[in-house]
């Protein structure tokens, strides 16, 4: 193994290499750089949103709030981290190292999802909010908003990888300073004694006592939102050396992740103890502020926040679809993806903005997101049984177990555990165990697959 450190990081030359092996000449980078990237782009109200909907719609006091981000967001940061110091070894991203466990056609099934829920689903979300946040720091129109929001993601990611890492690293700069600032402000006004008689998704359960249905909807939100992240792990790793430190990149990518996510979920958890549920949230969470020029700020950093979500939503949704497989015959194959994806998320985006249907849309993308538990789990499971490693052969991989296990796996959680507004299993609805979900479809993909792994890997 060489530790080759020459290779280009001009952040202005546009990436052609799509989904091939990363050689030695183009390696560069640190392992700490990975933190930034983890972290910017869930320095945006996206995530406050999940602290919202912890105390407001979910019912739980905000120690139990804070106890169930912590439990969701740590569990997703443990297995983030692993996958990340799988790009070093194989310089291939997430998605077409997924061939491991699923074999090369198995593996439309979770790049499908990733293309349709990051590159298209998340990006129309976060490019709604982030285009709210714009409008009401300049006061311009919500859809010229949307327009230049839009267009920074998509030239952002067009760009590709070594512009992104760019970008993650000098926002997180400003971002860090901005939002640590309003948490100091937010955590020092919040009413941590407070209680309510009952909550949408828990009926009557008052949140001086614990509920399990209310800690388990919160955890499994948390934990939908942290690990939708997983699927790009390696994605932003295959550049670095081949002998990267796995133990400092794993904590680097995994703390990078969990910090973000798990202030962010904190400061909206306890914004709500005192902040109206009615109205504009985003414009109420500034409210708390108590002064114009740090809620400016804050604003700019909302905006901020989103273009650094999308372009790794964009550029990784670009990525899982060349990864199953579509040879498009041109060099710059995954810059093309990207304005394409990006043209879509847009349309749904605008969408979104004219119909005002972005709470409902951001629900379905936590349904939607169940798949990532029985995905990681697969994957990760079929690491363990090769001895910490992946197959070597990925262009002529039959495994079949991952696919059935999977798809197997995800139905049962689903149809029997799912807990949200669009659907509610009736095992979830019988035993009154809010959403364990995510538990469920991890522990039976894992299982499942070990069971039939021998099986399915002989030669």
């Amino acid at each position: 193994m060489t530790n080759n450190t020459s290779g280009s990081a001009k952040a202005t030359s546009i990436e052609t290499n799509d989904v091939s092996p990363i050689s030695a000449g183009e390696r560069h980078g640190k392992a700490w750089h990975l933190f930034t990237v983890w972290s910017s782009p869930n320095l945006e109200f996206a995530t406050v949103f999940i602290g919202f909907l912890a105390v407001i719609v979910f019912g739980l006091n905000v120690w139990h709030a804070i106890l169930a981000v912590v439990v969701g967001n740590t569990l997703a940061a443990v297995t983030h981290g692993v996958l990340s110091t799988w790009g070093p070894k194989r310089g291939l991203p997430q998605m077409i190292l997924s061939r491991s466990a699923f074999g090369k056609l198995g593996n439309l099934i979770p790049a499908g999802l990733s293309t349709l829920v990051a590159g298209i689903g998340w990006f129309a979300v976060n490019s709604t909010s982030g285009a709210f946040a714009l409008a009401a720091l300049t006061k311009m129109d919500v859809k010229i908003a949307l327009a230049i929001i839009v267009i920074a993601q998509i030239g952002i990611a067009f760009v590709g990888h070594n512009l992104i890492q760019k970008f993650e690293r000098y926002a997180f700069y400003y971002l860090v300073v901005v939002f640590g600032i309003a948490s100091i402000i937010v955590l020092s006004k919040g009413n941590y004694a407070l209680t309510q008689d009952h909550a949408p998704f828990v009926p009557d359960a008052p949140t001086s006592a614990f509920s399990l249905a209310g800690f388990t909807l919160t955890a499994a939100a948390a934990y939908g939102y942290t690990a939708g992240w997983t699927a790009f792990a390696s994605d932003y790793t295959r550049y670095l050396p081949e002998n990267t430190n796995s133990r400092q990149l794993g904590w680097a990518a995994g703390l990078g992740n969990w910090f973000a996510t798990t202030l962010l979920m904190v400061v909206g958890a306890v914004a709500w103890t005192v902040a109206s549920p009615a109205g504009n949230p985003t414009e109420n969470f500034t409210g708390l502020l108590g002064n114009q020029v740090l809620a400016s700020l804050v604003l700019l950093g909302i905006a901020v926040g989103s273009v650094g979500a999308n372009v790794l939503n964009v550029y990784s949704g670009a990525m899982s679809f060349l990864a199953m497989g579509f040879n498009l015959g041109f060099k710059t194959r995954r810059a093309i993806m990207v304005a394409l994806a990006g043209i879509i998320g847009s349309i749904t985006a605008y969408s979104a903005i004219i119909g005002d249907f972005v709470g409902n849309f951001e629900n379905f993308l936590l349904v939607v997101s169940y798949w990532v538990a029985p995905w990681i789990a697969v994957v990760f499971t079929d690491w363990l049984l090769r001895g910490r490693k992946v197959d070597e052969n990925l262009d002529d991989n039959k495994n079949w177990a991952g696919p059935v296990a999977f798809v197997v796996a995800m139905v049962v959680s689903i149809w029997g555990f799912c807990n949200q507004s669009l659907y509610a299993g009736p095992l979830a609805i019988q035993w009154n165990l809010g959403d364990v979900t995510p538990v469920v479809g991890f522990v039976l993909a894992s299982a499942l697959y070990a069971l039939l792994f021998k099986s399915a890997t002989k030669k």
